[in-house]
């Protein structure tokens, strides 16, 4: 396959805000608006930003979790935004999610082997023994023994139980993984073998990722290309290393200055991001990010900055960007 694995194209996700004792209203929380990215086979793509930013809903959509408002999803040439439960499924098998808590996200009252079983079942594949070897096979991949089919959720540390979930995610052997926030609950001591596991599972098994984070400097570690969204919109991309070694937005800039030095005697230059983030409800006209960027014009407050190549294979949302 030459073209991209995934394709999305201004892709928006508006939920209905109810007011009132009557629960009636006309505003919505856009917390996708208007998004386009792809990512090839066997690439991983970096998105970051803020708390709040439409990070994990723009994953839910692509897996078809949330329904869209507009645009739309091509998973492999074929546009699945509007395919219903069962035309869906051939594509669910291959679009699989890690998610943040692997405690919420898996079932306290299955064994870990009902859990693992479960992807299999749904889809029809095999008989009850050749599922049992599948699960085997899955909890030596992600390196846990096989007696652990047997145990619950609960009786496995923060960074197992992510890798019950990295399991349950590879069972059906999908081509795209999107992994949202996959270790961000865990302590930083675990956080390099989960991002280990993921580097060794991608080479071996030809993954692609969306890597959805907070912490760049995980996404720098992981990520062949990197996009920075902010309230809803993507503001910049560009490979890994250009987007840390030469940001060009103002938001990217302040978010690589806060990512910490392990070095005490060096000194960084901090761009501080003023006040807070804007609401997706009643969001600021123009560019979303100029009532916080220090080098705002009177155009940022009217025009909305369109993702323009400032680089080769670098683009960026921001009427003061370079030509």
């Amino acid at each position: 396959m030459t073209g991209p694995l995934l394709e999305v194209v201004d892709l928006t996700m508006h939920f209905p805000v109810r007011e009132g004792i009557l629960l009636r209203g006309h505003k919505v929380n856009r917390a996708v608006d208007g998004v386009s990215l792809a990512i090839m086979p066997g690439e991983t793509l970096g998105l970051v930003g803020e708390s709040g930013c439409g990070k994990s809903t723009l994953g839910r959509c692509i897996s078809r979790l949330y329904s869209p408002t507009s645009g739309t999803i091509r998973f492999e040439g074929t546009d699945i935004t509007r395919l219903g439960r069962s035309a869906l499924m051939p594509f669910r098998q291959n679009i699989q999610m890690i998610f943040q808590d692997p405690m919420e996200s898996l079932n306290a009252r299955h064994t870990v082997g009902e859990i693992l079983e479960e992807p299999l079942v749904i889809h029809r594949l095999g008989d009850k023994v050749s599922r049992a070897k599948r699960v085997r096979e899955l909890l030596d991949i992600v390196g846990l023994p096989a007696r652990s089919a047997s145990r619950y959720p609960f009786e496995f540390s923060g960074g197992q139980r992510q890798r019950i979930g990295i399991a349950r995610a590879i069972a059906l052997n999908p081509r795209l993984i999107i992994c949202d926030e996959p270790v961000s609950a865990l302590d930083v001591s675990i956080q390099s073998q989960i991002l280990n596991l993921l580097i060794e599972l991608q080479r071996e098994f030809n993954l692609s990722y969306l890597f959805i984070a907070h912490d760049l400097a995980v996404v720098k570690h992981v990520s062949d290309r990197v996009a920075v969204m902010y309230l809803g919109r993507i503001v910049e991309q560009a490979p890994g290393e250009a987007i840390y070694r030469g940001p060009v937005h103002p938001y990217t800039r302040s978010l690589i200055a806060a990512v910490p030095v392990p070095d005490p005697h060096r000194e960084v230059k901090r761009e501080v991001i003023a006040g807070d983030v804007p609401s997706p409800i009643d969001p600021p006209a123009g560019c979303h990010f100029h009532p916080r960027c220090p080098m705002a014009e009177p155009r940022c407050r009217q025009e909305v900055p369109l993702l323009r190549e400032v680089d080769k294979q670098h683009t960026s949302a921001c009427h003061l960007s370079p030509n």
